[in-house]
Order: C-alpha cells, then structure tokens, then sequence
C-alpha cells in the first residue's frame, strides 16, 4: 500500500514538473496502462442493455461484467446452468429460493467469492419479490413446472408468476433486460394445459412493456450503452424491446426428467411404454446450448430485444427413436409396451382427479404424466421461420456423444460393462 502510494505521489509530481515535456519526448514515460493502449482493467465483455455498467477484469470469473442478475428458478435444472454462465463472466447472481437452505449451496461454488448471493422470498409475497430484485439491472424468469401439487397449479406457477414478475420489473424503472424462458410448442390451442399456461406468459409479460412508453433510467442506460449510435434509436420502441423469449424443446442433460425418468422406468420394471406408436416428432436440446443462447442474448448489441427464439436441437427425432438411442446408450435389450393414448390418459387421471379431493399429497408422477401424455399427442417443432439458434451464433450439440453420457450410470454392472452395438449386430449379446 505504501508503496503504490509513492508511485501515485511521483506520478502526480512528474506530470506537473515543466521539464518533465522535453524530456518525455526523448524517454516517454510508460502510462498505467502497460503499454496495452486501453485503460487498465477495463472489460472485454460486450454486455448491452443491461443498466448501468462499471465494468473490471478481463471478462473472466475473478471480473466484474457489470451484469447482476436475478435469476428466478436458479436452484431447478436449467438455473444451475444459467448461474455458472453468469458466474463465469464476473456476474453477479442474485438467487431467490423458497425451499431448505441446502438447495442453494452448489451454486455458491460457481461464482467468485461474494457473487453468488441466495436470497430467502415468498413467490405470492409482492414485497419479497421487490426485495429480490432491487439490485438488479436484469432478470431471468425460470420459473416452471410440468405437474401440479396441492399448492400450485399450472395456471400459477407458469403464467401468474411470470406476470407478477413482469408487473415488478416495470415498476422496478432499472431493469433493463427481461428474459422469460417458455416451451417449444406453448400455444393457446395446445392439448397440454403447461403449454397453454406458458401461452398466455408470454403474452402477459409483452402486455407489460407496451409501445410507446420508457423511464428515463431506461434513456440513461442506453445512452450510457449505445454511446455514438443512441441519437439513431427509436426511443418509441426500447421499453418494448426490453424482453427476449427463449422457447426451448425438450431439455435433456445430466439432471433432467425426461431421460433419466426413462432410464430409472425401464431398470426397474424391464421395459418402456410407448405413447400411441412413439411417432410423435420432436427436437430434444442439451441443457448448455440453452443456457448459452440465454448469455447470447446478453451479450449481443441488444438486437435481440424484443424478440422470441425457439430453440431446438440440431436433429429432429421421434419419440421412438429417442428411447431407442437411450437403450442403446445404457446397454439394454429394448423392450417396449405401446399404449394407445386413450389408456396411457386413463392410467395418469386419477392422481389428477383426486389431487385436491385428498387431505394428504400424492407422489410426483412419473412416466405417466396426463399433461405430458396430452402434450405427445401433437408434434413439437421448431416453426419454418422462427429466430434459432443460429441467430444467436451458437451451433448445438448433436444427441449423440458427450451430451448423453450421463446415461452411463444406468449400465448394468458399470460404466464399461454391457453389450455394444457392434456386438448387438453380430448377435454376440
């Protein structure tokens, strides 16, 4: 400390000394900014629209990217993704939970020391929500769930929560980015009532940032962003593009529902069922391009605002084929039990029926999940000319490989252990 002081006093000293011109011309002094040509410590993260920024580092986790965000639905599968994205940036990372205070800590991990911060908040406590994201410049709903319980159902936990959330955020005057993560195939026409759910956010939370209005903290951010091409924006037109929408298809990596759930299914009872003829289509994503594509959006020039992207994989598949790549992948004899949907309906209604007719909760459903059966029925596909992927320049990884390796911890006997499908082909095993 003493020291750096000296070197400033010199410094100081130098720069007002007459003689100190003449002789810089022949030795010139080295600035502070070792010789680099840009002011020291300044950022090389491109993070537009998203308040106001003081910006340090490099760019990496020890940085500072001038992004706090709050990240609703931080501690579920996608969120930890998310988290360690922003994490390893210079982020900080506000993260509201509602559970045990356990469910939070693998994410403290991920950010440097003081930049992951959990915060205690009641979802149908208004106050609570402001306390969350009072800090913050930019916000990123999660926030979703594919059954009901007792305490929530899906019109709250997928449309009514998003809403609230939006409402706060206008009224917040300083978020600056609003990113509300919904599904491939949410529409008001969906057999699925999830899907119907995330419908009716997505027009609620564009509801909430109308045409035609802007605070003037919104001006300063931009003006403080933009800098030399502010003067050619349509300020008529920025509140409106303060939200982004990210459609995903099915997620799949390490902690997720859908294979997992298949694999758990088919170790314990030897088999799969199928849905109708497993002929449904869709394009199944890996849980980091998804994360990805959400960093994108925040670091672009802000030409995603306003925008929706439906994120599918590279390839499309059936479901049939899926099941068959996960049997492949765990080293099984596929075996399947093909149920017409009018059946697999039957099965799964009860627990939906008697779910708030009985003084005690019922267990998660599994497989048979009415709302997913319901969902099957129709195929789930990224639109002819819907915003992708390769508008956000990322590339997604293919199902097979790495993405799905995850799988191996369901191989009989081990990792290494189990028939291969060129001994599968030569009737070896």
């Amino acid at each position: 400390m003493m020291q750096a002081c000296c070197r400033r006093s010199a410094r100081r000293f130098l720069d007002q000394s007459p003689a100190i011109p003449a002789f810089n011309s022949i030795y010139p002094l080295p600035s502070y900014d070792g010789g680099s040509g840009r002011p020291r410590c300044a950022s090389t993260v491109a993070v537009h629209g998203t308040g106001h920024l003081v910006r340090k580092g490099t760019g990496g986790r020890s940085s500072v990217s001038g992004i706090v965000a709050t990240v609703f639905g931080a501690t579920g599968f996608l969120g930890r993704y998310v988290v360690s994205q922003l994490a390893k940036m210079g982020s900080q990372v506000l993260v509201p939970f509602r559970g045990s205070e356990d469910s939070h800590r693998h994410l403290k991990l991920m950010g440097d020391l003081g930049q992951i911060v959990p915060m205690g908040y009641n979802p149908r406590d208004e106050n609570s929500i402001k306390a969350v994201m009072a800090k913050a410049n930019v916000v990123i709903n999660l926030i979703g769930r594919e059954y009901e319980t007792r305490n929530y159902s899906f019109e709250e936990v997928n449309h009514a929560m998003a809403e609230q959330l939006a409402a706060i955020a206008k009224d917040h005057g300083g978020i600056t980015r609003f990113i509300q993560v919904s599904c491939l195939g949410a529409s008001s026409t969906s057999p699925s009532r999830m899907l119907r759910a995330k419908a009716a956010a997505e027009e609620a939370v564009q509801r909430q940032f109308p045409e035609g209005t802007i605070s003037i903290c919104h001006l300063q951010s931009l003006r403080a962003l933009y800098v030399a091409d502010f003067n050619m924006l349509d300020c008529s037109r920025i509140c409106a593009y303060v939200t982004t929408i990210m459609k995903p298809g099915v997620i799949f990596g390490a902690e997720d529902s859908s294979l997992n759930k298949w694999a758990q299914f088919v170790k314990k009872w030897s088999f799969l069922p199928l849905f109708g003829d497993g002929s449904t289509k869709i394009q199944p994503v890996y849980v980091v391009d998804v994360a990805a594509a959400i960093i994108a959006s925040l670091k672009d020039d802000g030409t995603s605002m306003g925008k929706i992207y439906e994120l599918g994989g590279p390839e499309i598949v059936t479901v049939h084929q899926l099941a068959e790549l996960m049997f492949d992948t765990i080293r099984e004899h596929p075996r399947y039990v093909k149920i017409p949907f009018a059946i697999a309906k039957a099965i799964a209604a009860p627990r939906e029926l008697l779910l708030n007719k009985v003084p005690f909760p019922l267990p998660t459903p599994g497989v048979f999940n009415l709302d997913q059966i319901n969902s099957l029925t129709v195929n789930t596909l990224v639109s002819d000319n819907a915003l992708t992927f390769e508008d956000l320049g990322i590339v997604p990884h293919k199902l097979k490989g790495y993405p799905i390796e995850y799988l191996f911890c369901y191989r009989r006997g081990g990792p290494n252990v189990g028939a291969t499908a060129f001994q599968k082909a030569k009737g070896i095993y």
